[in-house]
């Protein structure tokens, strides 16, 4: 990059005042919502016992890089914006480090985040074996470690800043090569097609398993409707119950004609050895399977999470995985935002960097460079707003504790 004049000489944009007071207070801004938002994305996980799974954990790991994002990121770009510390390259090679670290953990969170949903859906006996909270503690500290060592590479090259430079610039103290074919290739690309790939084949999967579902209600709903027109002949003994119309353990079953559920279970527990002997069957597959006995009652086979076989009068097997499928669905659909969110506001100053490095003489307009600047670091405030907008748990978790602490008010008053 030629900015030899620029790191050496003056500031390159300390002619404009207006500029550069917008972007600091914009960056104070951005800081505070940051920290308060996450801040409170880590209280609703703290209180609410049903939001402490592993998938939130992962999702808290991101929410502490964000508050730290707001609490020394932004602080430490906004110095380096205005060239400060200057003589002091150590001291400046850490404030531009901490930027990348904080990233690398993001994104590695995100990752993890994914690589738990996908083994939540698609392969649920593996992800009780795998998932365990020791596991999940582990993969938490390698993403750490992982953004840690690889944020603070610009650390290891000391001899990049001019010998008579006066300005801590960033563009100055860190190579463009590095920040494109390392950061942004190698560490922001491959963890992203990663991603994208698994939430694809998660939405195939399940897409596929939504149409299973129809098919199978819209046969049983034929089958029922066949044989109940039989009773309208004047048999109407047996009639509706012998296709599945008695899908509730409360019928005429229970006063005289009760099935065996010893049997019952045992062909819920052959079924169930067989889907774990199976390898990678699905969560949607396992609890859209049913088991079915002479005397027609289903009950559905008890996959990962699932509640214990109850069946209830009027309530449908089929219905039940349904509305599970669209749940999970919901909850990938969820996650899959917060990766699209990053990818937004990450990639324009990455592709300024590969502009920088690839074209040197090609002038990008400062404004836009700290546009792109403040479009990254605004993806930390934004996430928990995603959060209480599409996760119900979180939503009516941070509604209560928001109306806790209005009916706390005026007690203390």
């Amino acid at each position: 990059m030629n900015a030899t004049h620029s790191c050496t000489a003056e500031l390159p944009y300390e002619f404009l005042p207006r500029l550069k007071g917008l972007y600091i207070a914009t960056e104070l801004l951005i800081s505070v919502l940051a920290v308060i938002g996450n801040l409170l994305v880590c209280l609703a996980v703290t209180r609410n016992k049903k939001l402490r799974t592993v998938t939130n954990y992962f999702l808290v790991s991101l929410a502490v890089s964000d508050i730290l994002v707001g609490l020394v990121a932004i602080p430490c770009a906004v110095l380096t914006d205005l060239g400060r510390p200057r003589h002091n390259l150590p001291l400046c090679l850490v404030l531009v480090s901490v930027l990348m670290v904080l990233t690398q953990s993001s994104i590695l969170s995100l990752l993890a985040v994914a690589a738990e949903r996908y083994m939540a859906i698609l392969l649920p006996f593996q992800y009780q074996r795998m998932m365990s909270p020791r596991n999940a503690q582990l993969a938490l500290l390698v993403t750490w470690g992982v953004g840690a060592i690889t944020g603070t590479v610009p650390l290891m090259d000391w001899k990049r800043q001019p010998a008579d430079s006066d300005y801590c610039i960033f563009t100055c103290v860190v190579d463009m090569s590095f920040m494109v074919y390392f950061n942004f290739f190698c560490c922001l690309l491959v963890p992203l097609v990663a991603m994208i790939i698994i939430y694809a084949h998660i939405f195939l999967t399940v897409r596929r398993q939504l149409r299973r579902i129809a098919v199978a209600r819209g046969a049983g709903e034929d089958g029922r409707a066949g044989a109940c027109g039989s009773s309208e002949t004047g048999t109407e003994d047996t009639g509706c119950s012998s296709a599945g119309g008695r899908e509730g353990a409360g019928g005429r079953e229970g006063a005289g004609g009760e099935p065996d559920l010893g049997d019952v279970r045992q062909l819920e527990e052959k079924k169930t050895k067989a889907e774990v002997r199976s390898g990678p069957e699905s969560l949607i597959d396992t609890e859209t399977s049913t088991v079915s006995t002479k005397s027609g009652f289903r009950f559905p086979s008890a996959g990962f999470g699932s509640a214990p076989a109850d069946p209830r009068p009027g309530e449908s097997s089929v219905a039940k995985s349904n509305a599970r499928t669209s749940q999970e669905l919901r909850k990938a659909t969820s996650l899959f935002l917060v990766l699209f969110l990053f990818i937004v506001c990450w990639l324009p100053i990455h592709l300024i960097n590969c502009i920088l490095l690839l074209c040197p003489n090609c002038n990008v307009p400062m404004w836009l460079t700290l546009a792109a600047i403040l479009l990254s670091h605004a993806n930390s405030a934004l996430n928990p707003i995603l959060y209480a907008y599409r996760m119900r748990s979180f939503r009516h978790t941070l509604t209560g504790m928001w109306r806790g602490m209005r009916k706390a008010g005026p007690k203390h008053q």
